[in-house]
C-alpha cells in the first residue's frame, strides 16, 4: 500500500535524545505535536534527554520494601510494644474465659 491507498503521511520532524550512558535514540513525530522533554532510551530504559553534552542523571532505584519494613516506618518501637502488650493482654483474657476462636 501506498500514499494513495492511505492518504497523505502528515509531516514529520525527527528528535534525537540522549542517555546518561551514551546511547542515542531519534524519535519521529508530527511536526504539530508537543515534543517531549525526556523520552525513555530504547536501550536501557533510562531517561534520556535532548541536550548531548547534559543527559538526564539515571533515577535512584529504591530496594524491595518487605510489610515489616512499610510498618516500622509507621511505628516507634514503643507503639509497636504498647500494641504487642494490648494483643496479648485481649488474648490472654479470652484464654481465661474459654472464648477463644480459631
Amino acid at each position: 500500500m501506498g500514499e494513495a491507498e492511505r492518504g497523505e503521511a502528515a509531516p514529520r520532524q525527527a528528535v534525537s535524545y540522549f542517555c546518561s550512558r551514551g546511547h542515542s535514540a531519534v524519535v519521529t513525530f508530527a511536526v504539530e505535536a508537543v515534543v517531549p522533554d525526556s523520552w525513555d532510551c530504547p536501550k536501557c530504559g533510562l531517561p534520556a534527554g535532548r541536550d548531548s553534552e547534559n543527559a538526564p542523571p539515571a533515577t535512584k532505584i529504591e530496594p524491595y520494601k518487605t510489610h515489616l519494613a512499610y510498618v516500622k516506618e509507621r511505628r516507634s518501637d514503643q507503639e509497636a510494644q504498647d500494641i504487642l502488650d494490648e494483643a496479648l493482654q485481649l488474648l490472654r483474657s479470652r484464654r481465661k474465659s474459654g472464648d477463644l476462636i480459631f
